[in-house]
């Protein structure tokens, strides 16, 4: 038979687990006021930064080859049987390096085929801008290697009721132009192509696409060692017809040429290589990081970015460059300067990248 308990034990070990059930109580509150000190005020929903935009994909690097001096290609072929997502000439892949960097790439091979897709890159050293990212897929990535790719995207579409298409092409700017190229001559449409570089050693892709021009001379080739700059203004007046589209894509001194030359009733599509710059300059502001509880200063040679990771160092990011959105993040008050190349008009109402956009006036809110 057993042994009766003592009377009160039941209501001591109430109380014991009351006591400490409080004890922790407290302790998270603590925790919890010193992550947010306004809290208990009401949540603010989840925010969006650092989210892809596009589902993930694991893809094998098949090929990796130079094929031109300091450019290489990669053949991405998928690692199952299932046909990879469709993409038209324009698009361009993020592609996420082994350090964790993501970078975008031009497709560049067949939209036909459903089996891999194509990218080339050129190296780029600290002293032209470079940041790693292409050195790394130069001298990281290896046949044989899985990556991850994100996409397609398309922020360069060729529309398809143009009179003529002229392309103008600086450097590695001739990739996403090569799958236009080939699209609007499959088509029998009238075009044209002016493909500037160094030297011909450099230019990629320079036998296939003076093939594809023929004996019409579609493409123009101009190499800086053997007759300077290119007179893009010339080229442009020459060739494009009324209602006829132009597409640049290089330096932005090449677009700013285009620009200038564009003839009227044709109309111009550009895609950089690095975010545009704003008329408006880089004025300091100040940033409320909302969920924090804490105040930046911004100055006219920072970022947002920068600013705020200052103040909360894992704050995710990678391409710095207003194209992979991996910084996007809400705006709860305040007018934005975006510069990004990437937001849809409707997510730039309330959100912004914060690597390259800035404020238009002295203060902004962020969901942070």
């Amino acid at each position: 038979m057993p042994l009766p308990r003592p009377l009160g034990s039941r209501a001591a070990h109430n109380a014991l687990a009351l006591t400490g059930a409080a004890l922790l109580a407290r302790r998270a509150l603590r925790r919890r006021t010193a992550a947010s000190p306004l809290w208990p005020l009401p949540a603010l929903a989840e925010p969006v930064s650092g989210q892809p935009r596009t589902r993930a994909l694991r893809l094998l690097v098949a090929r990796h080859e130079r094929v031109a001096d300091g450019v290489v290609r990669l053949r991405l072929e998928s690692t199952s049987r299932a046909p990879l997502p469709s993409w038209e000439p324009g698009a361009h892949l993020d592609l996420v390096l082994p350090s964790g960097l993501v970078r975008q790439y031009s497709l560049c091979g067949d939209p036909g085929d459903t089996s891999s897709y194509t990218v080339a890159t050129r190296l780029i050293g600290p002293g032209d801008g470079g940041r790693g990212g292409s050195r790394e897929v130069h001298e990281a990535l290896a046949e044989g290697m899985e990556v991850e790719v994100r996409g397609p995207r398309n922020r360069f579409p060729l529309i398809g009721d143009a009179a003529s298409y002229t392309f103008v092409a600086g450097g590695i700017g001739i990739t996403p132009v090569l799958a236009m190229a080939r699209a609007v001559d499959a088509a029998g449409a009238d075009w044209r192509l002016l493909y500037c570089g160094r030297s011909r050693a450099a230019m990629p892709f320079l036998a296939e696409l003076e093939e594809l021009g023929g004996a019409a001379g579609r493409v123009r080739v101009v190499a800086e060692d053997e007759s300077g700059r290119p007179d893009v203004g010339a080229f442009l007046g020459g060739a494009a017809a009324p209602a006829g589209a132009v597409y640049v894509c290089g330096p932005e001194g090449l677009m700013d040429a285009a620009a200038r030359a564009l003839p009227e009733g044709c109309s111009l599509h550009l895609e950089r290589f690095a975010p545009a710059a704003s008329a408006g300059g880089d004025s300091a502001f100040e940033v409320e990081l909302r969920r924090s509880g804490r105040t930046v200063a911004v100055g006219p040679g920072t970022t947002v970015l920068a600013a705020v990771r200052a103040e909360l160092p894992g704050l995710a990011y990678s391409c710095e460059q207003g194209f992979c959105g991996t910084c996007q993040h809400r705006v709860l008050e305040g007018e934005i300067d975006h510069r990004d190349e990437l937001l849809t008009d409707g997510e730039r109402a309330d959100s912004m990248l914060i690597c390259v956009s800035r404020a238009l006036g002295p203060r902004l809110v962020l969901d942070l």
